[in-house]
């Protein structure tokens, strides 16, 4: 009798660990289906869909939970953007701007983050969400890596070798942004626990994730991701930092010197960077016309901007001629084509030329005071905080890379998840508090 009772417990614990894991399961689902291919031109992607039913599923649970949703502080943080949004939807050209971009904002910056702060309960939910980011990259990366050997990626200096996963030759910052993402949650996995082997596996993973990265070509995913990486070593000890710089230095050597990969384009991309005032390309002159166009778009309309998704209709009327009619896109399955340039790729400037002081103040605002909040309750957290690291990691990254890009793409959803999770860690009571089955795990 005592043998059939000895083996029952793998077969039954498996079951209550899923049933616990049920209300956060819809944030991994939106995560999961970012690794799905992509349509060319689609206007809704799987993740998409799956992050409106996020949204209902978490005014569902809380509703049957009956609860406070939010702390005071979180309504002010969501609730400011919301209001400035809504101003500048009243000022779009038309009703279909004002609705479509309505949502878009609300989507990324409101519902989503709100719906992930609602759902993750303990740092065991933070926990899978972090890891499916890292699974998600891991996947995308794979896909890119094997595009960049094959020559089957996005067409790059006349040679199709651009990694960008499934999302294609339109979206060519989406693999990058996946990846980054993974490489900054494992960065903080494997910083922020005492447990050797999740140190081990994600130290590991970020490592691999490296690769992928760099064959994306993503000048401003590496600057973001050096960032944010180096902020994570800096908050986790200085001494460790200096160690893992060396580290990642003596690595860098030997896999581009030693081992030449992708050598000769990826130091022609990385002496791109500093090619500001000096050459520039024309991707990089495009973009400064871009903001300048922005900063013009400002000063006529200071206060609210000139309405959402009005950037486009406004450009030329601010934009020089140096300004080209668009870049060229193809390769990764899909035929050449010119895609117009209608954002300046700067989602803080986007905002002003659109949104104005008012969106700024609003909008950028949130994100600073929610930076403020992650940063404090990080140094106050102590080891109670072992997951903040990873969450202030992904906030850090997202606020730096919206200098150089702004949202759109499939990839936009999963900035919304990850501004959930930071969201959570700065402001969400149940972030201090771990589970006790965590302890037994280290």
């Amino acid at each position: 009798m005592s043998t059939p009772s000895a083996a029952s417990p793998p077969l039954v614990l498996p079951l209550p660990a899923l049933r616990r894991a049920v209300p956060v399961l819809p944030v991994v689902a939106v995560v999961v289906l970012l690794g799905l291919p992509v349509a060319p031109d689609s206007a809704a992607t799987p993740a998409d869909a799956a992050s409106g039913l996020l949204v209902l599923w978490a005014v569902v649970h809380t509703t049957r939970q009956a609860r406070r949703p939010l702390t005071r502080t979180a309504a002010v943080v969501f609730g400011l953007p919301a209001v400035g949004i809504a101003v500048a939807a009243a000022g779009a050209l038309t009703p279909g701007d004002a609705i479509t971009g309505l949502a878009r904002y609300l989507q990324v910056f409101v519902l989503v983050p709100v719906a992930v702060v609602l759902l993750v309960r303990d740092r065991r939910d933070a926990r899978l969400v972090l890891w499916s980011l890292v699974g998600l990259a891991l996947w995308q990366g794979a896909i890119g890596v094997h595009q960049y050997l094959t020559g089957t990626g996005a067409s790059y200096g006349g040679a199709e070798i651009r990694a960008v996963g499934t999302f294609g030759p339109s979206d060519v910052m989406g693999m990058a942004t996946v990846v980054a993402y993974g490489v900054v949650a494992a960065t903080g996995l494997a910083l922020g626990t005492r447990a050797r082997r999740q140190q081990i596996v994600a130290a590991g993973c970020a490592v691999a994730l490296l690769v992928p990265l760099a064959l994306s070509f993503s000048r401003g995913a590496w600057i973001a991701t050096a960032l944010a990486c180096g902020a994570q070593l800096l908050l986790a000890g200085v001494r460790r930092a200096v160690a893992v710089f060396a580290a990642a230095v003596a690595a860098s050597v030997v896999l581009v010197g030693g081992l030449g990969v992708g050598a000769s384009v990826l130091q022609e991309r990385l002496t791109s960077i500093t090619q500001v005032a000096d050459a520039p390309d024309q991707s990089v002159v495009d973009r400064y016309t871009l903001w300048s166009a922005a900063a013009g778009m400002w000063r006529e309309h200071p206060v609210t901007g000139v309405g959402l998704k009005a950037f486009p209709a406004h450009r030329d009327g601010h934009a020089s001629l140096a300004l080209s009619s668009g870049s060229d896109t193809g390769g990764a399955g899909q035929a050449y084509r010119r895609q117009p340039l209608l954002s300046p790729h700067n989602m803080y400037l986007l905002v002003l030329s659109e949104q104005g002081l008012l969106g700024l103040l609003t909008v950028a605002g949130g994100w600073l005071a929610l930076l403020v909040c992650a940063l404090r309750r990080l140094r106050l957290g102590g080891r109670a905080q072992n997951y903040a690291l990873a969450t202030c990691g992904l906030l850090l990254w997202t606020l730096i890379n919206f200098l150089y890009a702004d949202i759109g793409g499939p990839s936009t959803v999963l900035t919304a998840v990850c501004l959930g999770l930071a969201a959570w860690s700065a402001l969400a009571p149940g972030a201090t508090a771990a589970p006790a089955a965590e302890s037994s795990a280290r």
